[in-house]
């Protein structure tokens, strides 16, 4: 079970290696492919690969004491309780005063036995090949990786925050 100590560290060891090119479309649906690669703990260059999807449904103005019953479909518990502890500390989460119901799909997992920078680097090799403009790859935390996750979907809140509202008020929802 993660605890408060847990979130910080994973909220602190995540990192978006590649960022999606496009922001969260402001009247539609938007997905996103992630590959979340975290280091086995104890095991000398052995990788976890996370390859899968998050879908953010149409944006909707919501309030800070939504933040825990934000729909986490496919979420596990440590998830949930993880948005309960955002919840408490909305006043400093100022760019989150908007929400969206995110669901992740397509899991799938592979451990690798290669150093963490060479299956990086080899993933970003992919995505170049496929031009594959809606991908993500995030380094994170293997016990907490839906935590790092959530970061990632936190952060594309935040870039996507300012052309969907500039949207919304060109068109008179503001």
């Amino acid at each position: 079970m993660l605890r408060e100590d847990d979130f910080q560290y994973a909220l602190e060891n995540t990192r978006v290696i590649r960022a999606p090119e496009q922001a969260i479309q402001t009247f539609g649906t938007t997905s996103f492919r992630f590959l979340l690669v975290t280091e086995l703990m104890d095991e000398a260059n052995q990788v976890r690969v996370r390859d899968g999807r998050i879908h953010a449904e149409r944006p909707a103005i919501m309030t800070p004491q939504h933040y825990s019953k934000l729909m986490l479909d496919g979420f596990g518990d440590e998830a949930r309780k993880f948005a309960r502890w955002l919840e408490t500390r909305a006043a400093d989460l100022k760019f989150l005063r908007y929400g969206f119901e995110f669901r992740k799909t397509d899991i799938s997992e592979e451990v690798v036995h290669e150093p963490k920078e060479q299956v990086i680097g080899r993933l970003g090799e992919i995505l170049d090949a496929r031009r594959e403009p809606m991908s993500t790859i995030i380094e994170g935390v293997d016990d907490a990786w839906e935590v790092c996750l959530m970061k990632f979907t936190v952060e594309m809140v935040q870039r996507s925050a300012g052309e969907n509202l500039a949207e919304w008020k060109r068109r008179g929802l503001l």
